[in-house]
């Protein structure tokens, strides 16, 4: 693991508490979906610069 993997990961973790914390303060909709899309993209992006797949 790199320090830019384990960077998006972090925030995509971070991201996605901040999704279970705005479902239960019952905030927007729309919010809430842009925030968990922000989340994905950000564990996607360090799951795919993972050093694993390259071996």
């Amino acid at each position: 693991m790199n320090g830019s993997s384990t960077a998006f990961i972090v925030v995509g973790l971070f991201l996605a508490g901040g999704v279970y914390s705005f479902i239960k303060q019952k905030v927007s909709k729309n919010i809430v979906v842009l925030l968990a899309i922000a989340a994905a993209m950000c564990l996607t992006a360090g799951i795919v610069r993972l050093e694993v797949w390259y071996s």
